[in-house]
């Protein structure tokens, strides 16, 4: 069989689903590999995509033998397979950052090492902005630059190999970062590596997983049977990218890794809003007359997350479409139709 197959590990995932519909559109030929732990066919079919669109592994990439199954027939290779959650998952105890930090670990790997064995051409690896250093994440106005965390600079670097200052947040951010050093020492395989900021949208998890967002837009709904909190003082603000904008990126750096591999790109907005201008905006559109309260003892996680995009924008030759008000609204109507359905 020749191997012309676009794999997308994580595919029934929030960003995986989307990813897996926008490669459908362009008529390419998609296997969509998932444990369904996190993610879920409905997600999919949410899209309007049907069985014959694509083809299913239902696969655990934490083993290797699976990994390599997975992978099967493949060229090119987006892998957004991860464990990953809400703030509360990351941080409500020492034994989640453990399992955020091994879990990913051989995911990573096995599918790593799984691409070299099966041959495959490209690797388009969804990254985070949680590799950045942490002291720098907890200053206001704070804005990321790829440069911050130069890890194909540093390697090239024979006499200081390895030495990395490392500060992450969480062990999300150690898994995410130890990935993308295995991908710089991948020289047969291109490889791209999106640093991914805040994205929300359409699939987003609903449940124990939610997003700010998706948590806010809850909230509004349930006004005034529930209340309107908001964790911390809502000063702490994120870089948010919509997430069929976020796609577009992922798609359009498998065609620039083809002259520049490996390619390092933030993949957000380049705003920064504040957690209190998002409540404003939800609470807009809910047209209720919602009054937000505080919880000052709910962790924030980082103050400030916002991507500098202009090294995205010059390679891609391109820059996000969909703005925040207008997202805000496609999802807020997803999720108001999604609880009452």
């Amino acid at each position: 069989m020749s191997k012309n197959k676009v794999i997308v590990t994580g595919g029934a995932g929030f960003i995986g689903s989307h990813l897996v519909k926008k490669l459908v559109q362009k008529k390419r030929k998609v296997i969509v590999v998932d444990n369904l732990s996190s993610g879920k066919l409905e997600n999919l079919w949410n899209l309007g995509l049907k069985k014959t669109d694509f083809g299913f592994r239902k696969l655990d990439l934490t083993d290797f033998s699976q990994a390599l199954e997975a992978l099967k027939d493949g060229e090119i290779v987006y892998h957004l397979a991860a464990r990953v959650g809400g703030i509360k998952f990351l941080h409500e105890s020492e034994s989640d950052e453990l399992l955020a930090l091994t879990e990913n670990l051989a995911i990573d790997s096995n599918v790593f090492k799984a691409s070299l064995k099966r041959k495959i051409k490209k690797i388009i690896y969804t990254s985070s902005c949680a590799v950045y250093p942490l002291e720098k994440q907890f200053s206001f106005g704070a804005v990321f630059y790829e440069r911050d965390l130069a890890i194909e600079k540093i390697l090239k670097n024979q006499k200081f190999k390895f030495k990395l200052s490392l500060n992450p947040d969480g062990g999300y951010g150690l898994a995410k970062i130890l990935g993308e050093i295995q991908l710089n020492l991948m020289k047969k395989i291109k490889v791209g590596i999106a640093r991914i900021f805040n994205v929300y949208g359409i699939n987003e998890p609903l449940g124990e997983k939610s997003h700010a967002i998706s948590d806010l837009i809850k909230k509004a709904i349930f006004y005034p049977k529930k209340k309107f909190t908001i964790w911390g003082n809502g000063k702490q603000s994120r870089d948010y990218i919509y997430v069929t904008d976020c796609v577009e990126a992922l798609i359009k750096m498998e065609r620039a890794i083809s002259k520049v591999s490996p390619l390092t790109l933030n993949i957000g907005s380049g705003k920064a809003v504040s957690i209190n201008e998002i409540a404003k905006k939800i609470i807009k559109i809910s047209r209720k007359k919602i009054k937000p309260i505080y919880d000052l003892k709910k962790p924030v996680g980082p103050l400030s997350r916002k991507a500098d995009i202009r090294k995205m924008k010059k390679i891609l030759k391109w820059k996000p479409k969909i703005s925040l008000d207008e997202g805000l609204k496609i999802t807020y109507y997803w999720i108001q139709k999604t609880i009452n359905a």
